[in-house]
């Protein structure tokens, strides 16, 4: 029987690596793809089928996807979009072309790998999509303006997305979690001493605090879990017979889901400061 096929983006570490190590263990055909091509020579030297991908390049999503076509005869059963990054940073600090940034990554690739990807099952007639968000898809906290939007217009375009596939045999989830032990913090913090002005900034003495959030090596929080429990959700997004539409994952996701219902947008607005 035919291994089912899948392509996961952002496999240079953390959720994407496990996602794709796991699957490959469980008898999918994986094909793991990564920005930088010394982390896809280190996905290839660890048994993968590694391919190049930088959601920030036309080309290089085009590319990358023949690949798969090229090895599967022109098929693909599922895609899992998990490629991102965080770019913190006040608003009234984040260049228009920051923004931009973050979204071509997180958002415009994503999109237009969508995109492609559904001319595929459409013609086969059938696949599954799952969207890695995060809690920061429906709740916001300060300095992560640029990953919070990302990341609600992602739950936008994948909730409409949805309901246009309504009529079809391909399925859509997403997942949203809390803190994960991955590298995402280091990169974070890259990207924003990289990209943001902070020692002049009107909130330098709040980013002497994000920094040093940013800087640990220590878990994010209590509620820490390992790229394994994300795992777990994948594979029930891709194999239950009625998967579910969000995957909330750590009890921050599921507490703070609870909260938006219930508590008033200002007694809200007091937890998420603290955050």
């Amino acid at each position: 029987m035919k291994s089912k096929s899948i392509l996961i983006t952002g496999c240079s570490s953390g959720i994407g690596l496990d996602s794709a190590k796991t699957l490959l263990a469980r008898g999918y055909q994986v094909f793991a793809t990564a920005r930088k091509q010394a982390d896809v020579d280190k996905l290839t030297a660890q048994g993968l089928q590694a391919i190049r991908l930088d959601l920030g390049e036309l080309s290089s999503i085009e590319q990358a996807l023949a690949q798969v076509l090229e090895v599967t005869g022109g098929t693909l059963d599922y895609l899992f979009n998990n490629g991102a990054y965080g770019q913190p940073g006040a608003v009234e600090d984040l260049t228009t072309d920051v923004l931009r940034q973050q979204f071509e990554a997180n958002v415009f690739g994503w999109h237009e790998l969508t995109i492609q990807v559904l001319k595929i099952m459409r013609a086969q007639g059938h696949g599954r999509i799952v969207q890695n968000s995060s809690v920061l898809g429906f709740v916001c906290m300060p300095y992560r303006g640029a990953y919070n939007a990302s990341k609600f217009a992602i739950e936008g375009l994948t909730d409409t997305l949805r309901l246009e596939l309504k009529n079809t045999n391909i399925q859509i989830s997403i997942l949203q979690p809390g803190p994960i032990d991955t590298h995402f913090r280091q990169n974070a913090l890259q990207a924003f001493k990289q990209n943001i002005d902070w020692q002049h900034s009107i909130h330098s003495n709040n980013y002497q605090k994000q920094i040093d959030r940013l800087a640990s090596t220590e878990p994010a929080s209590g509620f820490t879990l390992q790229a394994s429990a994300v795992t777990r959700c994948l594979i029930h997004a891709l194999e239950s017979k009625r998967p579910k539409i969000r995957y909330r994952i750590t009890f921050p996701t599921k507490l703070f889901a609870i909260l938006k219902r219930l508590l008033p947008n200002r007694w809200l607005d007091v937890l998420l400061n603290k955050g």
